[in-house]
């Protein structure tokens, strides 16, 4: 059962667009793009300028990065071989990845091998003199996740780069609905690297996006970077172009109190977090069709 009230949602999610920036009500600061390609040009611009930034004080940055949002990886490498940035020094702790019904990794090929897509997208077009070096690749998966949790609380990200689901979830920190092992919101706030069964939302959400709303495709489990890896990093960036998918979870963050049924309302708990969204993103159908208030606005 949702912990929201129908009308409070209701009157979050009738917001204008154009208030969201510089609602007094906002709870994180918001940023607003116009699309899918400025969204992409700026998260790849800010990456680089954080690593440019400390490869000037010759130290290294750490961050965790996302498999997602898509439009950021060719600006990404683009900007870093024309300005011949120099990713010796960068760490990447990778955030999540899925897993099969038995919680093996899946082929490099599959749509959903997030290991598969930063290989091919991510790394592979950056000049060699130039990558990542691979010991500063962290891939999450089971046979990494004690050493990627020890190198985290040794070595904390300097910044968090991602994106949001459509249940607000920060890499795969979903809204656990378990109806035998709830989880309160201080047990999500303090969550650690985890294998995990996916939200039957999170798996119809992504058969709806590759499979043709094929469901019996989508990988059933995934390992994780928990809410305190993601949040331990000193700046928290999260970005989406996802339109419908990420509407109403975008208006949840930006307005309502912290609940476990929306881990990205955790943010408003982090002292340097930044929400980004297209418009497509961050309009919602209920701010453009009144009649559809049903009584909802006015319940007692």
């Amino acid at each position: 059962m949702s912990s929201l009230d129908r009308r409070d949602l209701y009157e979050w999610c009738r917001v204008p667009l154009e208030e969201l920036e510089h609602h007094p009500a906002r709870k994180v600061p918001f940023r607003l793009v116009q699309d899918s390609a400025a969204m992409g040009a700026l998260m790849a611009r800010e990456l680089v300028e954080e690593v440019e930034a400390a490869n000037r004080r010759g130290e290294e940055l750490r961050a965790v990065i996302p498999c997602g949002p898509s439009s950021w990886y060719q600006p990404f490498t683009d900007l870093v071989n024309t300005r011949e940035v120099s990713l010796r020094r960068f760490v990447v702790y990778h955030m999540d990845e899925c897993l099969d019904w038995q919680g093996r990794e899946l082929p490099r090929a599959h749509p959903y091998s997030f290991r598969g897509f930063m290989e091919r997208y991510f790394y592979e077009p950056i000049r060699p003199n130039l990558a990542v070096p691979e010991k500063n690749r962290l891939w999450l998966s089971p046979s990494t996740m004690e050493a990627v949790r020890d190198a985290i609380k040794v070595h904390p990200p300097q910044v968090t780069f991602g994106g949001w689901g459509q249940d607000g979830h920060i890499a795969y920190n979903q809204a656990r609905r378990h109806p035998y092992s709830a989880v309160t919101l201080e047990e999500l706030s303090s969550s650690s690297i985890r294998i995990q069964e996916n939200n039957w939302d999170t798996i119809l959400a992504l058969a709806q996006r590759t499979f043709g709303a094929a469901w019996q495709f989508v990988p059933p489990l995934s390992v994780t970077l928990g809410i305190r890896e993601c949040l331990s990093a000193a700046r928290v960036r999260l970005f989406s172009d996802t339109g419908a998918w990420k509407q109403t979870a975008l208006r949840v963050a930006l307005f309502s109190a912290p609940t476990a049924e929306y881990p990205i309302t955790l943010l408003q708990n982090h002292p340097d977090a930044l929400i980004t969204a297209t418009v497509d993103t961050a309009r919602h159908p209920v701010s453009m069709h009144p009649e559809w208030d049903l009584g909802i606005s006015g319940q007692a």
